[in-house]
Parts: C-alpha cells; structure tokens; sequence
C-alpha cells in the first residue's frame, strides 16, 4: 500500500471515531426528544440528566484537538563535528535508501534504535527528523550490523512512516481518552454509591442492626457500556492501523538488506533479541549493583560495562540469538513476530556479503569512552551522579559488605533482644551457656504458617535452616569485616566470596552443622573465624 493509500486510510479511520461520536450523539439527542414528547415528570428529567452527562465524555474526546506530548527523550545530542563518522554513515545509508538524512542525532541508553519527524499538517509537510540511538545497542553491534539497523530506521522514513505517525496517534489517543473518561466516571458513580452503603452500614450497626452488605452492581453501567462501544472501535482501528505498521517493518527490512547485506541484516535482528535481555541483566546486576551502597562504576562505565558481560556470556547468550519468538510480543505490537523477519530475510537469495570484515559499531565513534561518560551525565538523575564511582572489583566487594551487612542485622538484633552481646564471639559463650537460646533467638524470625503451627520436633526442623542461614550471613559479614574474606567480581557468573584459605568454605558448612545440631559444638567455628 502507497503513501497516499496510508494516509487516506488513517483519515477515514480518524473520520469514523467522529462519525461513532455523532451516531451516539444523535441516539441520545433522539432519546431526549422522545422523553419530552411521551414521558412527564421526575422520570423524564432523571433520563435528560443521564443524556447529558453520557454526552460529556464524547464531546470531550471529539474535541481533544491536540495529541497528548510526552516526555522528550532523553538523551545526548551529538553535532557532525563532535562525530563525524557516525554522521557521514548515517548520510550514506540514507542515500542508499533514497530519503533525506535526519537532522538531529540523539545517543540514548537503550537497545535501541528509532526515528521520528516532527511532520505538519496531519503528515502532509515535513519536519524535522530525529535519528535515537542507543549506545548499549552499539556495543553489542559490529558496524554491519549497525548499517543493518540504521538502514531499517532509514526505510521508516523513505515510506513516509513517520509522518503518518502523528496521525495515527491522534486517533489512538482520542479514542484511549475517551475510553478513559467513560471509565473515570463509571469508578466515580460506584465509589459514591459504595461510600454511601457502608455509611449506612455504619448506622445500622451503631443502632445494634444487622448490616447488610455492600452491593455496588449495576452502578456506572450506562458508562461502561459506552466505553464498550468505543472499545470496540478501538480494536478495530489498532487492528488496521498495525496490520499496516507490521507490513511497513518488513518493508523497512528489506532496505536494511540492500544496504548491509542479507547475513548482515538477519546477524543484527538475532543480535537485538540476545542484547536487549543482556542489557537489562547487565544494569540490573551489575551498573546498578551498588546504588544501594552509595556508589557507581567509573564514570562511562554505567552503560559501556555491557560489552565485558556480553563477551563473558557469549554462551549463554548463543540461545538468544537462536531461539527467536514466533509471536508478536503484544496484540498490539507493531512489529511482527522477530522469528518471521528474520526468516523472510534469510529465504532471500545469498547476495555475496556474509563474510565481509566488519569493525565493533563503537569505533564510528571519536572517542567511545568520552561518549558513554557524556551519557550518564546527560541521563542519570543529579542523585545518581552524585554517588561515590569505584573500580569494579571495590564496587563488588564494597556493596556486597554492605548488603550482607544489613542481611546480618536481623540475627543481630535478635540475639541482643536475648540479653546477649550481637558478636559472634559472644553468641557462642551464649550457646554453650544454653544450647536453647539458639531457638529462641530463630523464634523472633518471620515465619511461614506451616512453620508456626509446627511443635516439638517437627518445628526445630522449619527453624534449624532459618537459623543457619542467619548466622551464615553474620559469620560473612565478620569475615569482609576483618578483610578475610573478600567478594569477587566475575562476568560470567554472581559475585562469588574468596575465603582465606583452600578448603575454608567446606570447614565452615561443617561448623554451622555442628553449631545448629541438636547438640550443638561451637568449637569448631571458634578454631575457625575467631583464632
């Protein structure tokens, strides 16, 4: 389907959300005219009231003339001359698509890369154009792969995508408000009436009455039944307006495969979906690892530390890049399902470009590292810039002190709400004093409902792994404490804690053994934490 095609469908399909609104407003109008002509009374202006209160959320939604703006990205704008590279390959694949090259480059913290125009006239004049991209999708390209992508985002603009855009979401928009506001009023009309019931309740039951209970049903249906109307409308013109947004990605494809190469532009699609869960591992548990603690990677190091846990879990991530879903991620997506694209690109003829040498996308860049460094400032929130930046192997072992730290305080206070000292040294005088105090001491731990009904022995089994975790946590949080033991970075697995010695971890399992058996023996502990 054309341009023009698209364009006249997204009018008329705007044009039946105001058609819809004038049906309903023409059906109220004709009940209202048939309740001053053949009904009187209280009943006749109780129907006229709910007339005009159902055509309120129409008229509001119809004459919602402009699209709701969000947020502007955020994100760090780069000039040709900070990087001149990066904006020469842009320039040449939008001439290889066949469309003008956008105006503004913007670096963000995505795995992604989008394209947007700030069109006039309902799409019919140009705008400015906008090219995001984001430097966590360059690290884990190479520069094939990145034409790839690029040329994608490109083919958006060659079809003229971005310029319908606008229209299109102002028809999404007005319905979605419109929905919203039937809704709203629906809510509104069943929390008055459930007020009212339980303030009625409330009287009876101060009399010594019975109350009765809450029944809010049937409250807010007129509402809801419209808001079905224009939900129904609503999935109509999602499933229009996306079946034309799926065919327009497959179209984009095509433009990436003539730009990069077929290898290429299927390499970077399988690429994407093992990135983008890396990424959200990556800042998850590693960048993010201590802003509990205070503290932040070295600067550029926030989002340029994916690339080492990409390369340590290359294997793992393998699956990814294989195991491509077959489904849409949403009804409403508008991308088809990532398994179809890349089969599409892959059925095409081999076109010679598989094994062309490619160099990692960050080297379009000037200076990778200064980049990454301008992301954070140009992203993170002033609290987050402010923390204290350590080296990764500090990072790890200093946040993970402090977590375990905190973990141990709930054991701490615990055996000091005993009447003991929250030492470990002083806990072991306690339990050889009283081998009881220990099931105390697990008795002030949160418990599951089958732990708490449990007695006798049953009930020391639910406690014993309670209390052996607790004092596990204390005994690390002793040992990083004193600088025996330390906490190790690893990319390729969790942290991992290095005791002081071979074989200490498998002497200190049998001494928490021995320190939870039913007979407890605190010396083999002592011998080894507090020699």
């Amino acid at each position: 389907m054309g341009a023009s095609l698209r364009a006249l469908r997204a009018l008329v399909l705007l044009a039946g959300f105001y058609l819809l609104g004038f049906i309903l407003l023409g059906v109220l109008a004709a009940a209202d005219w048939a309740t001053v002509t053949w009904l009187h009374g209280g009943i006749a202006f109780k129907i006229l009231i709910v007339s005009v209160v159902l055509a309120v959320p129409i008229v509001r939604g119809m004459f919602m003339l402009r699209t709701p703006k969000g947020d502007p990205q955020p994100g760090l704008p780069v000039t040709e001359q900070q990087e001149p590279v990066l904006w020469q390959t842009v320039r040449d694949i939008a001439d290889q698509v066949g469309t003008r090259a956008p105006d503004e480059i913007l670096l963000i913290d995505e795995v992604n890369a989008a394209v947007s125009e700030d069109a006039r006239l309902l799409g019919l004049m140009c705008g400015t154009r906008r090219l995001y991209l984001g430097l966590p999708l360059m690290t884990g390209l190479d520069e094939m792969q990145l034409r790839a992508v690029l040329a994608h985002e490109m083919g958006h603009y060659a079809n003229l995508d971005t310029r319908l855009t606008p229209l299109i979401a102002r028809g999404r928009a007005q319905l979605i408000r419109t929905i919203g506001h039937f809704h709203e009023r629906a809510d509104t009309k069943v929390a008055k009436e459930r007020a009212r019931q339980e303030k009625a309740a409330e009287k009876r039951l101060a009399k010594g009455k019975k109350a009765k209970d809450v029944d809010t049903t049937g409250q807010g249906a007129m509402y809801r039944a419209m808001a079905k109307i224009y939900t129904a409308y609503a999935r109509f013109y999602m499933r229009a307006t996306l079946s034309g947004s799926r065919r327009q990605e497959l179209a984009a494809d095509l433009a990436s495969v003539r730009v990069a190469g077929r290898d290429s532009a299927a390499s970077a699609l399988r690429e994407l979906n093992a990135i983008g869960p890396a990424h959200d591992f990556y800042m998850d548990s590693y960048a993010t690892l201590g802003v509990g603690a205070g503290l932040l990677p070295p600067a550029g190091q926030v989002f340029g530390g994916l690339r080492q846990l990409l390369d340590a879990r290359s294997d793992d991530l393998d699956d990814l890049r294989r195991e491509l879903s077959t489904e849409p991620t949403s009804p409403y997506d508008s991308h088809p399902a990532l398994a179809e694209r890349v089969a599409r690109i892959e059925a095409l003829p081999d076109d010679g470009r598989g094994a062309q040498a490619a160099r990692p996308a960050l080297e379009l860049l000037a200076s990778p590292q200064a980049a990454l460094a301008a992301l954070e400032e140009a992203v993170l929130t002033p609290e987050a810039l402010a923390l204290t930046r350590l080296d990764w192997a500090d990072l790890v072992h200093e946040s993970m002190t402090r977590y375990v730290g905190q973990g141990a305080q709930a054991i701490r206070e615990a055996v000091a709400a005993e009447g003991t000292a929250p030492e470990l040294a002083a806990l072991l005088d306690a339990v050889d004093a009283d081998p009881a105090l220990r099931w105390r001491i697990a008795d002030r731990f949160p418990k599951s409902e089958e732990a708490a009904a449990a007695t006798g022995r049953a009930a020391r089994e639910f406690t014993r792994p309670v209390l052996r975790r607790a004092l596990q946590q204390l005994v690390t949080a002793e040992l990083t404490a004193r600088g025996a033991a330390r906490w190790q970075l690893s990319w390729s697995d969790s942290a991992a804690l290095q005791y002081p010695a071979d074989g200490f971890e498998e002497q200190l399992e049998l001494a928490l053994d021995a320190l939870v058996a039913d007979l407890p023996d605190t010396e083999p502990l002592r011998k080894l934490v507090l020699v």
